[in-house]
């Protein structure tokens, strides 16, 4: 066998084809890097696969067209035929030739990984996951093509013959698509047959085991038919009769059973076999939170998914496949809208988007809507990018509100222009079942009774006499605040009244920083403060925040009916300096004086004050005006969103305070124009060229001598 294999690597590297298909997947795989990484960013090379993968329908049938074929036109299978070694070493001799020139351009890519790596954060697993993919499918369609090659003595029939089976496996999905929207018998058949959706399942960030055991399997199958089909052909030769031939017929469908067998068995694998995820912040791993929240359910609940699933969404199916898989109490249902057009009607009014989601328990049920799964960031009204997955979080949240009895009530004061709870925060209310509802004191006569909390967002505009009875009525009765002071030169006497109450009040000037290490950029005032531990801080205790623009607390550690916990606190190389809002620029003089104040400060305080009946009233102080803002959390993606989630349950005290932030895509790498169009020239023009010259040259001095 090892004789076989050495003369059939020489072959390749001897002739110009093994130099032109080295030379036509450099090119492919240059100009999908040159577009996906270099200039587009994406941090793994999953989409450089995809795309390469079109090319191999051609690249294969003409590596492999002559391994067989050939040799039986000149003849020279008469050797194989008679030689005293097994056909089982010719045909795994002559495959791994096959593999080893496949695999050239496959080592090389895998090495890409481990240098980009170095110029920022690289999905090691998911690039490597779907280069494993991109390994076996070329393992696959490389035993077929060689069986192929066995049938014929025509190199080019081979070839064809190799190129329509290949090519229609690539495109199966759509070919299923086009007979059928609904899916039906036909279709769920020629799906057997969809060789890249496997390798699909594999470059999105998971290790799909039933894909590694299609691959393989098929491999195995088509090099056993390889097998038999010189065997047949060798009994041929020695005088074997009919019996043979209907020997080797009953062996293959014995073997097509057996491989049919083992790929239902791998499809049929519990889902925490069936599925590894390799992403680097488990995108689709479901948290101990959500297994323990799972773990207690004792209502039945379904979740129906408004898609034919032969179109689902596989990241979202993986995710209710697990859930489904951890408890008894939930089932999952597909529900075709073709088929039941008028099914969200007992749901919801509005008819929800494909592939969205109706969680329904013994008392209430919520519709998650497609779009909601997904995060995304809009360039434009039509140009945007996916940035995180909330299928869990999602789901979770809706499992909490189907079985809870109540739905606490947070109202968010408005009418002094404060700032709007937006985005990611917003959703995170929502998904905590938190009914937020905007309050003008002004229509009411005082806060609501359902009212658990208030929220006072950053007013730039003072509060009236009025307004301010009315909320400090609410809190003597045990309510619950969450106050957050601008940063503002107008006088706010009436607001102020209301930090007065818990004993707080806000220094005039803004925080900077002198440790480098503890602000963002080159800007001082865009700090990252200390977190201190608290009930309140628990979810992002051994995390970073991000508070820009914030102001120090001051208040009497001694109070006899407050007690104070500091949430946030600067470091001791902090100074507060007074400027006015319109002077603060990058290129203002930052350096410290005399008559700044000296660190650290609290920004954050949570002030528990004992009110009527001994009833406690909990306020949460944060002077940074930005803090619950998408752009501040952008800078430290998903950590403020989780302290404002953590301070908002704790203070309306819910029965469940279960909160699964969504997870967010390793972002975008950046590289300089003229990097990407060096990498771009090496890539797609010399290194192809090169291997075009190299093997050119080689045929044409082994054709002269």
């Amino acid at each position: 066998m090892t004789a076989i294999y050495k003369r059939e690597v020489r072959a390749f590297f001897h002739s110009f084809i093994g130099w032109l298909y080295l030379a036509a997947m450099f090119l492919m795989m240059g100009i999908y890097f040159t577009y996906f990484v270099m200039l587009y960013g994406e941090p793994n090379i999953s989409y450089v696969l995809q795309g390469s993968l079109f090319l191999l329908q051609f690249a294969v049938p003409i590596l492999t067209m002559r391994s067989l074929a050939e040799e039986r036109k000149q003849k020279t299978d008469q050797l194989i035929l008679t030689a005293p070694v097994s056909v089982l070493k010719i045909v795994l001799g002559k495959y791994l030739a096959l593999l080893t020139v496949y695999a050239v351009p496959v080592v090389v890519v895998g090495i890409v990984p481990l240098i980009l790596s170095f110029f920022g954060e690289f999905q090691m697993g998911v690039s490597y996951t779907a280069l494993l993919g991109f390994f076996l499918y070329g393992a696959f369609a490389l035993a077929a093509g060689g069986f192929f090659s066995s049938l014929t003595e025509s190199p080019v029939i081979a070839a064809v013959l190799t190129f329509v089976v290949l090519f229609l496996g690539y495109l199966m999905a759509g070919i299923c698509s086009m007979i059928s929207q609904t899916g039906n018998l036909l279709t769920r058949l020629l799906s057997i047959f969809d060789m890249a959706g496997r390798f699909d399942a594999m470059a999105d960030g998971s290790l799909y085991v039933p894909s590694v055991v299609y691959y393989v399997s098929l491999a195995i199958f088509f090099l056993f038919c390889t097998v038999q089909s010189i065997q047949k052909r060798r009994y041929s030769v020695s005088g074997g009769g009919v019996k043979n031939s209907a020997y080797h017929i009953g062996l293959f469908f014995v073997t097509a059973a057996l491989t049919a067998v083992v790929n239902v068995l791998a499809e049929k694998m519990p889902e925490n076999l069936r599925s590894l995820d390799v992403t680097s912040n488990k995108m689709y791993t479901l948290t101990d939170e959500t297994k323990a929240f799972v773990a207690e359910l004792s209502d039945d609940i379904h979740i129906y998914v408004m898609a034919n699933e032969e179109y689902k969404d596989e990241n979202l199916d993986k995710t209710l496949r697990k859930l489904e898989a951890l408890s008894e109490h939930i089932t999952v249902t597909y529900v075709d809208p073709l088929l039941n057009p008028q099914f969200y009607s007992n749901y919801a009014e509005t008819e929800p988007s494909s592939n969205s989601l109706i969680v329904a328990g013994p008392a209430r049920s919520r519709v998650i809507d497609y779009y909601n799964i997904y995060g995304y960031d809009y360039y434009s009204y039509y140009e945007y990018q996916i940035t995180g997955y909330d299928g869990e979080g999602q789901i979770v949240s809706a499992l909490d509100y189907v079985t809870s009895d109540t739905m606490p009530k947070l109202y968010a004061v408005g009418g002094h222009n404060e700032l709007e709870l937006e985005g990611q925060f917003l959703q995170t209310v929502q998904k905590k079942n938190i009914d937020c509802e905007p309050l003008l004191l002004l229509s009411v006569d005082e806060v609501p009774e359902d009212a658990q909390a208030l929220i006072l967002n950053a007013p730039l505009s003072d509060y009236s006499e009025d307004d301010v009875n009315k909320i400090i009525a609410y809190l003597e009765k045990g309510g619950n605040a969450v106050i957050i002071p601008a940063w503002t030169d107008a006088e706010l006497p009436n607001f102020e009244r209301i930090l007065d109450y818990y004993g707080v009040s806000v220094t005039e000037g803004i925080i900077l920083e002198e440790d480098a290490d503890f602000y963002y950029g080159q800007i001082p005032y865009l700090i990252f403060p200390q977190v201190v531990y608290d009930e309140m801080t628990e979810s992002v205790a051994d995390s970073v925040v991000f508070a820009p623009y914030a102001q120090g607390l001051l208040y009497d550690e001694a109070a006899q009916d407050i007690l104070y916990a500091p949430l946030l606190q600067t470091k001791e190389t902090s100074y507060s300096k007074i400027y006015q809002p319109e002077e603060l620029e990058i290129e203002t003089d930052f350096n410290k004086t005399n008559d700044d104040l000296e660190g650290p400060f609290v920004i954050a305080v949570r002030a528990k004050k004992t009110v009527e009946n001994n009833e406690i009233s909990n306020g949460v102080v944060v002077a940074v005006e930005f803090f619950f803002t998408e752009d501040a959390d952008s800078i430290v993606p998903g950590n403020n969103v989780r302290a404002f989630g953590n301070i908002i349950g704790t203070l309306v005290e819910q029965e469940s305070t279960i909160l699964i932030p969504m997870k967010l895509y390793t972002a975008m790498m950046t590289f300089s124009t003229r990097t990407a169009a060096i990498v771009g020239l090496l890539s797609v023009v010399i290194l192809p060229l090169c291997l075009l010259v190299t093997g050119f040259i080689i045929w044409f001095r082994r054709r002269r001598a």
